[in-house]
């Protein structure tokens, strides 16, 4: 069976174009969701992977429908390949049933892996590049060597969009204002760093 899920960000947008796209494509069912793509609590995507079945087709208007970053879109697909449901966009024409949509998926995962890396790498060199400098410890004035040290962690979680900033807050056992805090203060003090660089490079 052919499955739709439909997604707009505000309860002011309009579904129709997706619901048009997914009936004439064949879809039996579909679900619509009215919520932004980094909203956690997407209750009819929820509703939708509890009720498909082996041998279905969950297929979207555009892959970003599905996804509220690469990685997230990486890992709702490995569940469809789980339960044994194919996935398609057709607005992207992908279709992981295909051995040519499988191939696309295992390029989008080394993307988004590679992607990852690269945050990290780039915020360690700040870092080191503000110790160079003489900073004390290469931390802002104000946080301790353990408050730092989570607050890189706060910065690096929520630069790969894996999980949202409350998720976040929760495994590290901080509260929100103070995740969000710290990722601030993170990146202000990057920022500063690359002025600075900038400015004796001048």
């Amino acid at each position: 069976m052919k499955v739709g899920y439909a997604r707009v960000s505000t309860k002011d947008q309009n579904l129709d174009l997706q619901i048009n796209a997914l009936k004439a494509a064949g879809c039996e069912i579909i679900y619509k969701e009215k919520a932004s793509g980094k909203n956690m609590e997407r209750e009819e995507l929820k509703n939708m992977l509890q009720k498909i079945n082996p041998g279905d087709s969950v297929l979207v208007y555009k892959l970003d429908r599905l996804g509220r970053s690469l990685k997230d879109l990486i890992e709702q697909v490995n569940k469809f390949k789980e339960l044994q449901v194919a996935f398609v966009s057709l607005q992207d024409s992908i279709d992981t049933s295909t051995a040519t949509g499988t191939f696309i998926f295992h390029v989008f995962a080394a993307l988004a892996a590679f992607e990852r890396e690269l945050i990290i790498e780039r915020t360690h060199a700040g870092l080191k590049a503000a110790r160079l400098r003489g900073k004390k410890g290469g931390r802002p004035a104000g946080l301790s060597k353990a408050a730092w040290s989570k607050a890189v962690m706060v910065n690096q979680l929520y630069n790969m969009q894996v999980k949202s900033m409350p998720e976040i807050a929760q495994d590290l056992d901080l509260s929100e204002s103070t995740a969000f805090r710290y990722n601030r203060r993170v990146k202000e003090y990057l920022a500063k760093a690359a002025d600075k660089k900038g400015a004796a490079a001048d």
